[in-house]
């Protein structure tokens, strides 16, 4: 077997035992693509059961004049789960990428937004045009459900459960998670619904999905960012803001009123709540409001 064919197979690996998306899936394997590319260019001939710890070295020596050092530790995770894979299957007995260290990152927090900011924000759609009631219930829904941008295009009609106060989210790998829609972002979902898609000439394969474009078709995650950056502009709000800040935002808020951490981490999807912990940064101000108000020697 070829590298390519090593490749595929891993692939294969990583959607059918792992069950992850197409994305992750495509980030993955780009990662042994890169190592192949500096394998060709090199004139180096060897397999991926042949390759040694000191040809890897100097890949990732090669690739840290290239790319920052978060990217960097991206690249050695994603060969290391290559490798690990390997093994697993028997094509070798151990790993050329064990001595191999990532390098050290900061842990970076985006910007989260004030309510008044996410109020400024919704309040500057443009509501005489008809894609501006769905911009609006889009942006509740980032904000009121802590949504990733992939979750929310996915969003479907079936998987709306107003009755009950839920809404089903499915996130990475395909795994499903029950998260709760309050009444405000019901509302504008169901404008959205019955005054503005209803009237759509909604394409073959779309008739579920909930948010659509103009030609009846599902929104792209890019579309959705520009939708947030024009609006940032039209306020001059001075924030580097994507789709994800609303997610960071919903999770800061939740906290700072008292949330339970453990409840935040089953809304956001986090596997562990390590995880759930950096993401939901907290001020020191806050903090030291919990201490003078919790602490039995404030």
């Amino acid at each position: 077997m070829n590298w390519n064919s090593f490749i595929k197979s891993y692939q294969s690996y990583l959607k059918i035992e792992r069950g992850l998306s197409p994305n992750t899936i495509d980030n993955y394997s780009f990662d042994v693509e890169r190592l192949c590319y500096f394998l060709e260019s090199n004139s180096i001939e060897v397999s991926p059961i042949k390759i040694s710890e000191e040809t890897i070295q100097q890949f990732v020596y090669a690739i840290s004049k290239e790319v920052n050092a978060r990217s960097q530790a991206r690249i050695i995770s994603g060969l290391k789960s290559f490798f690990s894979y390997l093994i697993f299957e028997d094509y070798r007995s151990d790993s050329p990428m064990e001595l191999i260290e990532a390098p050290r990152i900061g842990r970076k927090l985006p910007d989260t937004l004030s309510v008044e900011e996410i109020d400024a924000l919704i309040q500057a759609i443009d509501l005489s045009k008809d894609e501006g009631e769905r911009n609006k219930a889009m942006l509740e829904t980032l904000y009121g459900c802590g949504l990733r941008v992939s979750e929310l295009v996915e969003l479907k009609l079936s998987d709306l459960f107003f009755e009950e106060g839920f809404i089903k989210v499915t996130g990475k790998g395909n795994k499903q998670r029950f998260v709760p829609i309050g009444t405000i972002t019901q509302k504008y979902i169901l404008i959205y619904k019955n005054q503005v898609r209803s009237h759509l000439s909604i394409q073959k394969g779309f008739e579920d999905t909930l948010f659509l474009n103009r030609r009846g078709k599902k929104l792209t995650r890019a579309m959705v960012f520009t939708i947030i950056k024009q609006l940032a502009v039209t306020i001059g709000l001075n924030k580097s803001i994507s789709p994800h800040t609303f997610r960071h935002s919903f999770a800061t808020h939740l906290l700072e009123n008292g949330a339970d951490l453990r409840a935040i981490q089953l809304m956001l999807g986090h596997e562990s709540i390590t995880t759930t912990e950096v993401y939901v940064h907290l001020d020191r101000k806050h903090l030291t409001q919990i201490m003078n108000s919790y602490h039995p020697r404030k």
